[in-house]
């Protein structure tokens, strides 16, 4: 066990319980602990303190505290190779019950671990360059990135040099393992925001600018983006960043969130409250402090928002390749399905798959040649497909009261039969993004949904009964999160009630107008009328 920090925090009378926990033993202690200890002698040996430490490990206990846990490992910039996979495949077969789910933040979670397992996990995790620790826990977790880096038509930069340098730089780094808070960052050069920039604590976004005579290219940095029940866009600080900056000032970040974010809250203790009271400003000059001074800001190479979506075939920056993106409803598949997956980037790419935010998957580096074969794969025809339905292939869930203790209602088949349903009532030729979460913690990131769903429960003569919160028009194309309508409509009627909703939104749309656009069009006093009479006539 390492020796223990003596942080300048830690005499602060107010600290909150968590905090006083971290000053006891550090989060990156208890794998240590795991490995030598609870690993061997079982649940029962867990010392109460330390399952909160297990987030380090990359472990939550899964609902209901039975015994089983929830695994998440890192698959840093959402690029996996076909080794990998097969491991992680095997890992889900022999310990998770054949459950694989692909999470918004490009990682993979695995469910049913048991404590005995997870020794043997972390030892096939690192016999090929995959971890889950810090996967969870008050620490920089995953890196999110471009699934498509190195091939991508509409990147500027290829950035998986600089995701493995700050992967290297954090993982298992103490000077980073006590944040107040989870830490979230993500870097891509594709133009169409790929990583979803402004929802992060730290994102790194495509820019140029002339130095001297030459032109870089180079990234802006935003902080203070996040999700959760009081959601903030990030703000662009005035840097502009070069590729070889990003570790310094993702560190120098990183280091102010340390020293300064608020921990006497654990509801205040995020990134965004410290950026939204101090403003870029302060936040920029307090910066500058311990990274040496760095540009302006230069030109901004976004061109809009692709919302992580790359259904299809398309070809890529190299002549004569294609890369495939597939359809994962809801993000979950089976161990069976992950290794047919490995099989098909060995079998017609170059062995790597791309995990992408939407809960997706992606081949790369597909010949010419083999594109037409690729496309006749009985998986690809029936399960993980190329163009999807709309309503399955834009449906977005989190894991819901199924095996996360703080959802209050079930989403993840919710979500997929939902998708069924408005697939077969209300056909939609263009994409309607709809997200459903079973709590106001939002790893189903619904606030940036079209249409953001949010479980709740409502009394009625039968007693309580799931329902849900409906939001409307968010998007990070112009980046603003959704709104919420003034009603709550119990889970049996949520079909109808969009179905009705949705119609009206095809009969009445602009041509090629997204819903978001729509929403902003006509006005959430609209939307909000048409939502009481489609109750009152239900």
């Amino acid at each position: 066990m390492a020796e223990q920090r003596k942080w300048k925090w830690a005499d602060d009378p107010n600290l909150n319980k968590v905090e006083l926990t971290k000053l006891e033993k550090d989060g990156l202690d208890v794998i240590e602990t795991i490995i030598n200890t609870y690993s061997k002698q079982g649940y029962d040996s867990i010392e109460a303190s330390d399952f909160d430490r297990f987030k380090w490990a990359g472990v939550y206990q899964q609902r209901p505290k039975d015994g089983h846990f929830m695994m998440r490992v890192r698959i840093p910039g959402g690029i996996l190779t076909s080794d990998q996979a097969r491991v992680l495949a095997g890992i889900a077969r022999d310990y998770g019950r054949d459950l694989v789910d692909v999470t918004t933040r490009q990682a993979v979670q695995f469910h049913w671990l048991t404590v005995e397992s997870l020794a043997d996990i972390f030892e096939r995790l690192g016999s090929v360059g995959l971890s889950s620790f810090e996967a969870c826990g008050d620490c920089p977790r995953t890196i999110m990135g471009n699934p498509l880096a190195g091939i991508d038509p509409h990147e500027v930069l290829d950035t998986r040099p600089i995701v493995k340098e700050l992967e290297q730089f954090f993982l298992l780094n103490r000077d980073f393992s006590n944040l107040p808070r989870k830490y979230k960052m993500s870097i891509s050069a594709n133009v169409y925001n790929a990583a979803h920039a402004q929802i992060n604590d730290l994102a790194f976004t495509p820019a140029k600018k002339t130095i001297g005579g030459e032109e870089v290219i180079g990234f802006h940095v935003w902080v203070g983006g996040g999700l959760s029940a009081k959601p903030y866009l990030a703000q662009q600080l005035d840097v502009f960043c070069r590729p070889e900056e990003v570790v310094k000032v993702a560190a120098g970040v990183t280091t102010l969130f340390r020293d300064h974010g608020y921990r006497y809250k654990r509801t205040h203790a995020r990134l965004k409250f410290l950026v939204a009271d101090w403003g870029v400003e302060r936040f920029r000059e307090e910066l500058l402090k311990l990274t040496g001074e760095l540009e302006t800001r230069g030109e901004d190479l976004l061109k809009g928002w692709n919302a992580g979506y790359f259904y299809g075939i398309h070809e890529q920056r190299q002549k004569g390749f294609y890369y495939a993106g597939l359809s994962v409803p809801i993000g979950r598949m089976n161990a069976d399905e992950l290794l047919e997956l490995a099989r098909l980037a060995d079998e017609y790419g170059d062995g790597t798959i791309g995990t992408c935010n939407t809960q997706n998957v992606l081949i790369r580096n597909i010949p010419a040649e083999k594109v037409e074969a690729f496309r006749a794969e009985p998986i690809v025809v029936s399960r993980f497909k190329l163009e999807p339905n709309t309503f399955v292939g834009y449906a977005v869930s989190c894991t819901g009261i199924e095996y996360c203790n703080l959802a209050i209602v079930e989403t993840k088949a919710r979500m997929r039969a939902l998708a069924e349903y408005l697939d077969e009532t209300v056909p939609l030729d263009t994409p309607l993004r709809i997200h459903m979460v079973g709590c106001p913690n939002s790893c189903g990131q619904r606030q940036i949904a079209d249409i953001g769903l949010q479980g709740a429960l409502v009394k009625t003569p039968e007693g309580m009964v799931d329902a849900f919160d409906v939001h409307v028009g968010g998007t990070l194309e112009d980046a603003r999160f959704n709104q919420k309508l003034k009603v709550r409509i119990t889970a049996d009627r949520l079909g109808p009630f969009l179905a009705q909703l949705i119609t009206v939104y095809k009969e009445e749309r602009l041509e090629g107008e997204p819903y978001w656009r729509y929403v902003e069009r006509v006005g959430i006093e609209a939307i909000q009328r048409q939502a009481e009479a489609i109750l009152q006539t239900a």
